[in-house]
């Protein structure tokens, strides 16, 4: 997998960084298409939490594979194919894979990085992970907003991204980034 020179003690933790790489490319290219699908069906709110959480994805891959280049390796990645479906069922296809992520994925790599003192690594999985954990609450939200009626999903909403890890949220929680404490003024507004 690793097409360059990796340091002996780094192959661990570039193979762990690859597979958290790869799933963020393939989960951004996923909302992606999600967003469109919610589009088409007049889901707007929808289609602007798939839109920003694409984007958080594509922030995480970026911070993945700068980590990857500098241990010495090359980030590479295959999009799997998937399939749309509605909107409902897309968004509780959507909360399952954050949910992996924050309970099994991100939780076992970062216990490898720790045990290695990979400082670069374990930021970089940390702020996925607490990225992963608003799109969790956004999608649980969304979810139960299409069960009880069209409710906010069907409004076209902003949402807000840190450019520096992904962090996600409806509204300005804080001057900073409640995850890797960047300024709010840095987050970008997806419609």
């Amino acid at each position: 997998m690793v097409r360059t020179v990796v340091a002996t003690e780094n192959e661990s933790a570039v193979s762990n960084l690859l597979a958290a790489y790869e799933g963020e490319l393939n989960s951004h290219a996923r909302y992606k298409a999600y967003a469109a699908k919610a589009e088409a069906e007049g889901m707007n709110g929808a289609a602007s939490l798939f839109r920003a959480a694409a984007r958080a994805e594509q922030i995480h891959a970026g911070n993945h594979a700068r980590v990857i280049r500098h241990m010495g390796g090359e980030a590479v990645a295959n999009i799997l194919p998937f399939r749309v479906k509605s909107t409902l069922e897309n968004l509780k296809t959507a909360l399952g894979g954050e949910q992996h992520e924050i309970d099994s994925l991100y939780p076992k790599f970062l216990v490898h990085a720790t045990s290695q003192l990979d400082t670069s690594a374990m930021r970089s999985f940390m702020w996925a992970m607490e990225s992963e954990k608003t799109h969790a609450r956004l999608y649980e939200d969304a979810v139960a907003s299409m069960e009880t009626g069209p409710g906010w999903t069907s409004y076209q909403l902003d949402f807000y991204v840190c450019t520096l890890c992904g962090y996600t949220s409806r509204l300005q929680e804080a001057d900073n980034c409640p995850a890797c404490n960047f300024v709010w003024d840095r987050f970008e507004r997806i419609h």
